[in-house]
């Protein structure tokens, strides 16, 4: 989302997106036309009229599980994005955790007691 329009945010992904990340991102953008949402999460720069950079992965129950805010200086990793989102996908269909960089199919612990003290012995990366 950002005050980008619809029409501008069709262009990114037609023509820039898609060469970044195989097919596009795989969810739709959202245009925030005067940055009234940008406000409520505190990324709208009101005297820029601009949303300043910022992911927010927010899950079924609209509890936001991770954000980020950038300034334009810095790029943002459109992949990292995407395994986070299949990372957060995965832990709440299994309950398991996923460890930093976790792809799909990888190794995944499984909270409890048993495992307190023992992430050392069990986790193998």
């Amino acid at each position: 989302m950002s005050t980008d329009s619809r029409f501008d945010h069709k262009m990114w992904q037609e023509h820039e997106l898609s060469k970044m990340v195989d097919g596009g991102v795989p969810f739709p953008m959202l245009s925030d036309a005067g940055g009234q949402i940008g406000a409520v999460y505190g990324v709208y720069d009101e005297a820029a009229g601009v949303d300043i950079r910022g992911r927010f992965i927010i899950d079924p129950d609209f509890v936001i599980r991770a954000m980020e805010v950038l300034t334009p200086e810095v790029g943002r990793n459109p992949e990292e994005l995407i395994r986070q989102i299949k990372a957060f996908q995965h832990v709440r269909k299994t309950g398991e955790v996923t460890p930093s960089g976790w792809q799909p199919g990888a190794a995944t612990l499984k909270p409890g007691p048993a495992l307190v003290g023992r992430v050392w012995e069990v986790w193998k990366p």
